[in-house]
């Protein structure tokens, strides 16, 4: 009997070049949180009476990337669905490689927030056409495919801190590593514009009544537990985002020697989150269940954060920050709010990203505030605001969880 061949196998090597793409994603995602001192000296930033550069204007300029994400949502969608994946990524891929090479360019920091604005967006054009062209490429396994989005980011974020090391170690700039991964966009770029895509997957209308179609409409949307899920879009966001850029200077007020080793301890918690979170809901754990459990461990984490300051605490506290906040708790949001809008999925996923984009914007540049006012207090204060913020998250997952059965009426009726 003829072995049957897979016709997706040609579109292998496309995946690889999106997975790629999301690698380097994580790298921007988190680079300029790295290195706060040096571009806050490079755009003349001034010393604080405690002898500590003002990095406040780069937390601000990090803020940006969550308004560039706000501005590109509405039109990136469409951009996929309508014009094609291809040329979705294209864009992704091109300002991401703009961002590299402007970002160590600029000399202040409004045009640096220019770029920080253009590194949202780019991630925008990424995210439509990465998560739907890998699910089209693995139908059989599109949940999974597209759970490996978040691991190829986990992965970068675990990576970095050597990559950061290796270039200290051979006396080289910091931007070396900004121009070696402008450089890698390029490259991505000239391989998605050469690779092929499949064939993008297109609803299938059926013939139905007006009756029909008025039985059809959700009956839950926008009600309370839909609200709530789409703003864990916010919270959960907030939560890890928070964390990520500004452990940093955490670390160093507690003692840590090599602060940037922090964020590998985030990246392999996150990492294993993806992981055991997939299998664990394969056992039968609700996702809802999920929402209300990482959070209310994070909430644990933080205080305990605040309250022990030691670096052995900050390692262990970002191991498991990065699994209960990083893990896949926004992914989880994303799947329960399509739950509430079964014939929209695209809107639900739109909103809770929306959501996502403005925690980017906001909790940042209240942080970036936090900072400039507070000095060398703010690490502890900013990480009380996250310990708000996340409790707030838990509030509203109680809510959904409430609301968990009904959810699942919506979304077996589709």
């Amino acid at each position: 009997m003829a072995k049957t061949v897979n016709p997706n196998r040609k579109f292998y090597p496309t995946a690889l070049a999106l997975y790629f793409a999301y690698f380097i994603l994580g790298i921007a995602s988190s680079i300029m949180g790295q290195y706060k001192t040096e571009f806050a000296t490079a755009w003349g930033a001034k010393t604080l009476s405690s002898g500590v550069v003002d990095v406040s204007m780069v937390v601000s300029v990090i803020a940006a990337y969550g308004l560039g994400r706000l501005i590109a949502y509405p039109f990136a969608g469409p951009v996929s669905d309508k014009v094609g994946r291809r040329v979705s990524g294209l864009i992704g891929i091109v300002l991401y490689a703009g961002f590299f090479f402007g970002m160590i360019s600029v000399h202040s920091m409004w045009l640096a927030y220019a770029v920080g604005i253009v590194n949202g967006i780019a991630n925008s054009f990424l995210d439509t056409c990465v998560s739907p062209s890998v699910m089209e490429i693995f139908p059989k396994s599109a949940s999974i495919a597209n759970l490996f989005t978040k691991f190829a980011i986990t992965i970068a974020q675990f990576v970095l801190p050597f990559i950061i090391g290796l270039v200290a170690s051979a006396h080289l700039s910091y931007k070396v590593i900004f121009i070696g991964c402008g450089v890698l966009m390029i490259v991505d770029a000239i391989l998605v514009l050469l690779l092929p895509f499949p064939k993008q997957v297109k609803a299938t209308p059926t013939a139905t009544t007006a009756s029909d179609t008025a039985e059809a409409k959700p009956k839950h949307r926008f009600s309370a537990a839909a609200i709530a899920s789409i703003l864990i879009g916010f919270t959960s966001s907030a939560t890890f985002m928070i964390w990520l850029n500004t452990n940093q200077e955490l670390g160093a007020s507690y003692g840590v020697k090599n602060p940037s080793s922090l964020q590998s301890f985030y990246a392999v918690g996150a990492a294993i989150a993806v992981l055991l979170t997939a299998q664990l809901i394969h056992m039968g754990l609700k996702e809802t269940t999920i929402l209300v459990l990482y959070p209310s461990i994070s909430i644990v984490m933080l205080l305990l954060c605040y309250f022990i300051q030691t670096p052995v605490m900050l390692y262990i506290g970002s191991f498991v920050i990065g699994y209960a906040a990083a893990g896949g708790v926004l992914q989880l949001a994303t799947s329960t709010t399509i739950g509430f809008f079964p014939d929209a999925k695209g809107l639900a996923t739109s909103l809770v990203m929306i959501a996502s984009s403005v925690a980017n914007y906001v909790v940042l540049s209240v942080a970036a505030y936090i900072t400039k006012v507070t000095g060398a207090g703010a690490p502890r204060m900013i990480i009380l605001m996250n310990v708000v913020i996340t409790l707030v998250g838990v509030a509203l997952a109680l809510i959904v969880k409430r609301h968990g059965k009904e959810n699942q009426v919506v979304a077996e009726t589709e």
